[in-house]
């Protein structure tokens, strides 16, 4: 008999129907009719997946559910499975990284927004940074590589595309993904191979995440009343004010960095006239720095990537530092930052300067941009005249920087 998939058309059941194409010899039959929340319901589907999951696939053999399982059954014993037991072991180890770092984030980002899920903003923050987390680390595997296992399309290609799918067509706008070239590429690459084409069709990007409209919103809990025996002269007194109050939101938590002393530098009017000198950057920009700088509200340190080793691809290690600043953008109203590129050939080296407002790192950065932990953190001596000078050079981009040529400067302001 043909396999029978029962489900709604959707990315889990492209991915056993991508692989049917590239065993050849096998027909998937879709079941026609099926209606999401009727047909999966039905005491005969239920038998088959007692939680009403979709996809399900039926087999003369017994029936499966999982998309990614019904993805294997189909490919078992193919070429999809690699040439060797190690390929086998990384095809199954990018099946899974799939799962958890792409899907999971990409479907928590989405479905609230569609509508399908309760909207929650702190939760949505945590996907969005749980994807970008995942997708950087994709990024830097795929800048050497056509495909994640070996020199063809394996079923870890297949299922990866299909779970990044559904992020393309409805929430990864371009200028979200750009910050991933390697995964662009890579995945542009696969939807247009011809037995991912003549099952998805054409895929087209998102221009905008869906807007909030049609989110569901969290439900307020109703107030329960305290169960008291109420005197009459108390029912005549009128009801304290207050309890109008205690209904009335909170006012947001202030940024603790928001409750220091006023400090005497004005970060923006120091971004201004960054921006602004065109000539003369030694006597009006640096000059003015030292002028504005307040040792007092604020503070100044230094920063050396830990891995400078792996960093043997040019335009990697620059999307790399690209990424950081992009992370750090919690932080713009509080920081300015200069991150060097060092060298003429690999290993390059990352290093950079910061300032930030109050006289340690902020705390909320350092919780919140993963990125900070994989930099050595020094604060600047501003004793130490060879530190000074050491400042000024970051802040302009000097050349040679430290006997060595400058690959790329980008500044965060």
């Amino acid at each position: 008999m043909a396999l029978v998939l029962h489900s709604a058309v959707n990315k889990n059941t492209y991915k056993a129907q991508i692989a049917a194409e590239y065993v050849g010899g096998v027909e998937i039959k879709l079941v026609d009719n099926f209606q999401m929340g009727v047909s999966n319901k039905t005491p005969e589907f239920l038998k088959m997946n007692p939680i009403g999951k979709v996809p399900v696939l039926e087999t003369s053999e017994g029936t499966i559910f999982e998309s990614n399982a019904i993805a294997r059954y189909v490919a078992r014993g193919s070429s999809l499975f690699g040439s060797s037991a190690i390929e086998y072991g990384q095809i199954e180890q990018w099946i899974d990284f799939s799962s958890f770092e792409l899907d999971a984030n990409i479907g928590g980002w989405a479905y609230p927004r569609l509508g399908f899920r309760t909207y929650i903003k702190p939760a949505e923050e945590n996907y969005i940074a749980g994807l970008k987390r995942g997708l950087a680390a994709l990024n830097t595997y795929l800048a050497s590589r056509t495909f994640l296992v070996g020199d063809a399309v394996t079923l870890a290609d297949i299922i990866v595309t299909c779970n990044m799918l559904l992020g393309f067509k409805l929430v990864m706008t371009k200028s979200f993904t750009s910050e991933f070239p390697h995964v662009e590429r890579y995945f542009w690459t696969m939807v247009n191979q011809p037995n991912f084409s003549k099952i998805v069709g054409e895929v087209k990007q998102t221009e905008a995440v869906p807007p909030l409209s049609s989110a569901k919103k969290p439900e307020a809990k109703p107030k329960e009343e305290p169960k008291k025996e109420v005197k009459k002269e108390e029912a005549l007194k009128p009801k304290p004010e207050a309890a109008e109050e205690e209904e009335a939101p909170k006012p947001k938590a202030k940024n603790p960095l928001d409750l220091l002393p006023p400090s005497k530098m004005v970060l923006d009017d120091w971004k201004r006239l960054y921006s602004n000198t065109k000539s003369n950057f030694r006597e009006v920009a640096i000059k003015g720095f030292w002028d504005m700088y307040d040792p007092e509200g604020y503070s100044l340190w230094f920063c050396n990537y830990k891995y400078n080793d792996e960093n043997t691809v040019s335009f990697v290690t620059m999307n790399k530092v690209g990424g950081f600043l992009q992370r750090m953008d919690l932080a713009r109203k509080y920081a300015f930052g200069k991150m060097l590129i060092i060298g003429n050939e690999p290993p390059y080296k990352v290093k950079g300067l910061w300032l930030f407002r109050g006289s340690e790192i902020p705390k909320f950065v350092m919780d919140e941009c993963y990125d900070m932990e994989l930099f050595e953190w020094t604060k600047v001596d501003l004793s130490d005249e060879a530190q000074k000078e050491r400042v000024n050079q970051m802040i302009e981009d000097q050349e040679p920087f430290e006997g060595e040529a400058l690959l790329d400067a980008k500044c965060f302001k």
